[in-house]
């Protein structure tokens, strides 16, 4: 489980100079098996017809399963790694902000499973997506 000890400055410093940072993901709030982040919904992840680009919206849920993870292993033995993503994108957006929750639904030794939904501002369910990490010890 994610340890309570951590707070939300910690869990956002991973985001520097990475793809979370470019697409202006923020962690906003976890617990022992949820995390939660927003993201701004803009020409930055714009498809050519000025909605959300689908591709976004899977960097938001998979940038969420990848951390909610990392977060409850030793990263200094442990790699954590995507091994499958579905997606059903369900409504479309134009601008805004978009928050993902994802909840972890099977923690085993070496893979872990979260469903993520995305959901725009005012509730709506914009994308469902369920994730699979792969937990690999890292070789001495």
């Amino acid at each position: 489980m994610i340890p309570a000890h951590l707070d939300l400055k910690l869990i956002n410093s991973f985001n520097k100079d990475t793809l979370m940072e470019t697409l202006g993901i923020e962690f906003t709030a976890f617990g022992s098996d949820f995390l939660e982040a927003t993201m701004p919904v803009g020409k930055h992840n714009h498809q050519p017809m000025g909605l959300l680009h689908g591709g976004a919206s899977i960097a938001l849920a998979e940038s969420i399963g990848s951390l909610g993870s990392a977060l409850m292993v030793d990263i200094k033995k442990y790699a954590v790694v995507g091994l499958n993503m579905q997606a059903n994108h369900l409504k479309s957006v134009r601008s805004g902000l978009v928050t993902g929750r994802g909840e972890l639904i099977h923690k085993g030794r070496s893979t872990h499973i979260w469903d993520i939904t995305i959901r725009d501002s005012e509730g709506n369910t914009i994308s469902l997506c369920r994730f699979t990490n792969f937990i690999k010890s890292i070789e001495p």
